[in-house]
């Protein structure tokens, strides 16, 4: 059941509706102001669009890093994990 979440970013109140948990609904709102709030002193611009932007295109490099180190995780242990039958296999012959 989605239930509102009063949260503040770059000093506006938003009421959001989640089915998360109220904690992590926060947390994330938190993340999203943390990195506005670095941007807006790192380029000195209070164009609160502009800086939206920007913060939506560094979150979305955090997250396809972390999608592609997923990806190359579930392939090193695929890749293990054939290894490992191969190996199974090899010795049970002997």
């Amino acid at each position: 059941m989605k239930s509102p979440v009063v949260v503040t970013i770059a000093g506006h109140r938003f009421t959001l509706r989640s089915d998360e948990e109220e904690r992590v609904v926060r947390e994330m709102a938190a993340h999203v102001d943390k990195h506005l709030r670095e941007l807006q002193k790192q380029t000195h611009t209070a164009d609160t669009q502009s800086l939206a932007i920007l913060t939506a295109l560094q979150i979305t490099e955090e997250l396809w890093k972390e999608r592609r180190r997923h990806m190359e995780l579930k392939k090193r242990v695929r890749d293990k994990g054939h290894a490992l039958l191969e190996f199974i296999e090899r010795e049970g012959r002997v």
